[in-house]
């Protein structure tokens, strides 16, 4: 084979110099959103349903999902094999503990956007594990981009295995039929128009985002459409319920 002149790996190594230090810079940016992100979800399920019940499940879909990630970084199960880089901060036996954040922060919408389309109990906990990993279809393609994570087997969806999301899956059903033990009571009529309000801006925003900023079609092509599947008909069911 031809030998590339060295101009060309000198351009090769400066350009992925500059894609490392973009990556870098990211880092803060990121952390602030999933904190603030955390916090807007907490303070909304403090609203809904009370000052101790609301960040309570919060906290409980939190360390679910954190109790996953530890036995899918041991084991490669439910999620498939994966790594972390330290990007996201202090780990916990390979898993950093701001990765609590990400299954906490979206909870409480999926399953308010859950409960508007069915309020029986077993079809909103599928409903609600749906709709969450619907959302994982945006953040995952991103994340493992910027090195946050990473897959070594690779996989057909942006470098991610079908065994991710068949994870997210099985584990969001477990986070919603322990909230389905424990909060019994809700109606999302009622009290869920933040948490709505919460799914369908990230719904609109990683579509934006994807296709108009980061210039991914085929992440907001299918993250589009999997968090449009359920944000559109609790949409609807909601503004039936205002008629």
């Amino acid at each position: 084979m031809p030998k590339r002149p060295a101009g060309g790996d000198a351009g090769e190594l400066g350009g992925e110099s500059h894609r490392a230090r973009a990556g870098d810079e990211r880092v803060p940016a990121t952390r602030a959103i999933v904190g603030l992100m955390l916090t807007a979800s907490a303070t909304e399920a403090a609203a809904a349903r009370g000052a101790r019940r609301g960040p309570a499940l919060v906290a409980a879909a939190g360390a679910v999902g954190f109790a996953a990630e530890l036995v899918g970084v041991a084991t490669g199960r439910p999620f498939g094999h994966y790594t972390y880089s330290g990007k996201l901060g202090p780990r916990v036996r390979g898993v950093p503990i701001a990765a609590a954040g990400a299954w906490a922060m979206m909870a409480r919408p999926s399953w308010v956007v859950a409960g508007l389309v069915s309020r029986r109990r077993p079809v909103r906990v599928a409903l609600a594990a749906g709709a969450l990993t619907a959302w994982d279809v945006f953040l995952d393609p991103r994340m493992a981009r910027e090195g946050y994570w990473s897959w070594p087997q690779g996989g057909r969806y942006e470098g991610i295995p079908a065994t991710n999301f068949a994870g997210w899956l099985v584990t969001g059903a477990g986070v919603f039929a322990l909230w389905a033990l424990l909060d019994e009571e809700d109606d999302p009529a009622v009290d869920g128009d933040g948490a709505l309000a919460l799914y369908a801006w990230t719904w609109i925003g990683e579509l934006f985002a994807n296709l108009v900023i980061w210039r991914r079609p085929r992440v907001a092509a299918a993250g589009g459409a999997a968090m449009g599947a359920f944000a559109v008909p609790a949409l609807r069911a909601r503004a039936r319920a205002r008629r």
